[in-house]
C-alpha cells in the first residue's frame, strides 16, 4: 500500500506530531509513507523514519497562484500513483479535490478541529471516508454539514507509548530542568501550549494566585512557543503576573522537546482552552504519565478523562473553580498508563486508520 498524507507545514503541534508518527508506523509495517507540505522544523523527520517528505506549497491561500498549484500537484500526485491520499486540513484538502479530479485517487480526510462552519470548511466532509477525532467533532460536523455517519470513523489520536512511558523518561533531564527552573520540592503545575489567547493563559493565571494562598510553594509552568504576531499577548500575561505578584510562581519555559518528562514531573497539568479542543492529546499524554489533568468542559477531552479518577473538568473563564480543581487533584491516585493503551494508544489509531483504508479500496 501507498499512502500520501498532505497537510499544510510540519511544525509544532498535535496535527504535525500525528501524521509524522505515522508515517513512522507505516514505514515499520512496510507501507510506502510520503508527506506533502511546505516543510517546517518537522520534514526531516520523515525521511529519517524511512518515509520520503515532498516539499510544496500546500499551505498558502492566495487565490492567484491555485490554478498552478493544482497543475504542480496532480503532476506529484500522478507520479507517485498512492492508493490513498489522506488530507488533514482545509487548503490541502481543496487542492486534492481539485488535482484528483482526473485521477481518481481514493482520499481520506482527518477533521482536527471545529472548523468555522462554511462553504471552505465542508470540503473536509467530501473524501471517501472521514476520520473525526473525538466524538465531539463527529456531532460537529453531523450537524453542520449533514455528514453520512455511514463513513464517519471515530479514531482518537493515539499516544506513543514508548515516549510517554514513566519506565523510558530521561531522568538527567528532569534533574537539569527542574535545577535550572528552581523547581525542587515545588507543588508543579503545568499548562502545555503555543502562547495564544485560545488557550486562556489569563485564568490559568489567575487560579495559580488563589491555589498559592493555599499552597505557597506552587510553580507554574507555561511551556510553548511564541509567533511573533502574539508578543503583545505574552506582555499581557506578564503584567497580569505582576500585578498578582506572581513572577516567582510563574515560568514560561519556551518550546521543549521533553514533554514526556514536563508532564511526569508535573503535580497537575491544566488544560484551560477557550475554544473546545478537538481532541486534547496534552491531556492523554498527562494521563498516561499518572499526571491528573483539570480541563475545560467541553470538546474531545470530554472523551479522556474520567472525572474524580484521573482528573476534573472546569467551566471556561472560571478561575475559582480551575483553583478548587487543581488542589483537589493532588488525592488522585490511578493507573493511568493501562487506561490509555487500553483506549488511546499509538497502535490503536494506527489498526483503526489502515482499516479505514481498506475499507475503501
Amino acid at each position: 500500500m501507498k499512502i500520501v498524507q498532505i497537510l499544510p507545514e510540519l511544525n509544532e503541534g498535535g496535527v504535525e506530531r500525528g501524521v509524522v508518527e505515522l508515517n513512522r508506523e507505516y514505514t515499520n509495517k512496510g507501507i510506502n509513507s510520503f508527506v506533502i507540505s511546505a516543510g517546517g522544523k518537522l520534514e526531516n523527520q520523515i525521511n529519517i523514519d524511512g518515509g520520503k517528505h515532498i516539499k510544496f506549497d500546500v499551505c498558502s491561500k492566495n487565490i492567484l497562484t491555485l490554478v498552478l498549484r493544482v497543475i504542480k500537484l496532480r503532476k506529484i500526485l500522478k507520479d507517485l500513483k498512492p492508493d490513498i491520499i489522506h488530507v488533514r486540513s482545509r487548503v490541502p484538502a481543496w487542492l486534492v479535490y481539485f488535482a484528483n479530479k482526473s485521477l481518481n485517487i481514493k482520499v481520506v480526510s482527518t477533521v482536527h478541529g471545529f472548523n468555522s462552519v462554511s462553504f471552505y470548511s465542508k470540503i473536509m466532509t467530501k473524501a471517501d471516508a472521514v476520520i473525526c477525532v473525538s466524538n465531539s467533532i463527529k456531532e460537529y460536523i453531523q450537524k453542520h454539514y449533514n455528514t453520512d455517519s455511514k463513513k464517519i470513523t471515530v479514531i482518537p489520536r493515539g499516544i506513543d507509548l514508548e515516549l510517554f512511558n514513566l519506565n523510558n523518561i530521561d531522568k538527567d533531564f528532569i534533574v537539569n530542568f527542574e535545577e535550572e527552573f528552581n523547581l525542587s520540592n515545588k507543588f508543579i503545575v503545568s499548562s502545555v501550549g503555543r502562547v495564544t489567547q485560545l488557550k486562556d493563559y489569563e485564568t490559568f493565571i489567575k487560579a495559580i494566585s488563589l491555589v498559592k494562598k493555599d499552597i505557597p510553594n506552587i510553580k507554574a509552568l507555561i511551556v510553548g512557543g511564541v509567533r511573533s504576531d502574539k508578543e503583545d499577548y505574552l506582555n499581557l500575561l506578564k503584567k497580569l503576573i505582576k500585578e498578582l505578584n506572581l513572577e516567582e510562581n510563574v515560568i514560561f519555559t519556551g518550546s521543549q522537546n521533553k514533554i514526556a518528562e514536563i508532564y511526569a514531573l508535573s503535580d497537575v497539568v491544566v488544560s484551560s482552552s477557550k475554544k473546545p479542543e478537538s481532541f486534547g492529546r496534552a491531556v492523554a499524554e498527562s494521563i498516561s504519565l499518572n499526571t491528573p489533568v483539570v480541563a475545560t468542559n467541553h470538546g474531545g477531552v470530554k472523551d479522556i478523562i474520567c472525572e474524580n479518577e484521573n482528573g476534573f473538568f472546569f467551566e471556561v473563564g472560571d478561575e475559582k473553580e480551575l483553583a478548587k480543581k487543581i488542589i483537589k487533584s493532588q488525592k488522585l491516585s490511578f493507573d493511568g498508563y493501562n487506561y490509555i493503551s487500553n483506549n488511546f494508544s499509538l497502535e490503536n489509531m494506527l489498526d483503526k486508520t489502515i482499516d479505514v483504508y481498506e475499507g475503501i479500496l
